[in-house]
């Protein structure tokens, strides 16, 4: 596996989706009462990239957008952010880019996702190729870029590069079911990538998909470790999260705060998290820079908009208590 030091290199390749979120507007409205909305820059990777940028760090995206309005959109959002574009490639024809009509809203909230014919699963070889993984401090990939061919692929030649340049890679699970045609092929191809990273991020429900039915997620979290991964974060919503590594494991608390909306924290989470490690930061003061960029972007309208600058997360941090432990991490060591 890679050495985790090349992240202080603060510069990032990170794989997968960038999408326009019309959020009904004002906060509180329902779409089916909704007059007006307002558009946002969206897609997990979009937002992790935004993410990162806003933490101090240097990050390209490597993706494909339609050759339309809304594609033309995320590359103007994405050059305002200053995440770099330089390799999101605009593809012709009935590729479509990704678009989410969202409520800001905690309670019944609604998110109607359309991703027909999505243009992010046209990536290609060609275009890893041109990106040069090797140039970067890490990799970072998200779990919907594997969804489909040729992107598929393509996301498995961008990890065959990395490894062999040494390079850290970074999988944020990001499992959306609609995406894929099954659960079960889901799980196949998660297993074959997460083998093969150094720091696997996703949620109870993701690790539970590559686990497969009758299985726990948490014991597949500690068999990627058992397995060569060098950390993996459990998140458990609510009850914070289970970060494991090769040395020890520990759970952490959330911070506690005035949602009014569910969505971004886990695009927030990974951008602070990966930035604090990059930034010299102890697994476990990483993951709480994490839960507190998440934390914060669940209290904001929208989700690029809404990630905090690394001086918004000291700031946080300092005027806020940790948050308790939840559990007992004895209950959660690696085998």
């Amino acid at each position: 596996m890679a050495d985790l030091a090349r992240l202080a290199g603060r510069s990032f390749l990170v794989i997968g989706r960038a999408g326009m979120d019309l959020y009904a507007d004002p906060p509180g409205t329902r779409v089916d009462a909704a007059t007006q909305f307002s558009a946002a820059l969206g897609g997990s990777a979009a937002n992790i990239a935004v993410a990162l940028v806003r933490q101090g760090c240097r990050a390209a995206l490597l993706t494909c957008v339609s050759d339309d309005a809304v594609g033309r959109f995320c590359l103007a959002q994405l050059g305002a952010f200053g995440v770099d574009r330089a390799h999101v490639r605009a593809v012709a024809g009935e590729r479509r880019t990704s678009l989410a009509v969202v409520e800001t809203r905690m309670e019944d909230g609604q998110s109607v996702i359309y991703r027909n014919n999505a243009a992010d699963f046209a990536l290609t070889v060609s275009d890893v190729k041109a990106a040069k993984p090797a140039r970067f401090s890490a990799l970072i990939l998200t779990g919907t870029a594997l969804a489909a061919e040729p992107s598929r692929g393509a996301v498995a030649r961008a990890v065959a590069l990395a490894r062999a340049a040494g390079v850290p890679v970074v999988f944020d699970v990001d499992y959306r079911p609609y995406s894929w045609t099954s659960a079960a092929e889901a799980a196949a191809v998660y297993a074959e990538v997460a083998a093969l990273c150094d720091v696997v991020v996703g949620n109870e429900e993701e690790f539970a998909v590559m686990a497969g039915p009758g299985q726990r997620g948490l014991d597949r979290a500690r068999g990627l470790i058992e397995a060569g991964a060098q950390i993996v974060v459990y998140k458990r919503g609510e009850a914070g999260a289970v970060t494991l590594t090769r040395e020890a494991a520990f759970a952490t608390g959330v911070f506690p705060t005035r949602a009014i909306k569910p969505t971004g924290a886990g695009d927030s989470f990974l951008g602070a998290f990966v930035a604090g490690l990059a930034t010299g930061a102890q697994v476990r003061a990483a993951v709480l820079r994490g839960s507190a960029a998440a934390a914060m972007v669940v209290a904001r309208v929208g989700c690029a908009p809404a990630m905090p600058s690394r001086a918004e997360v000291d700031a946080f941090l300092a005027r806020t208590p940790p948050p308790p432990q939840e559990g007992d991490p004895d209950a959660y060591s690696p085998p």
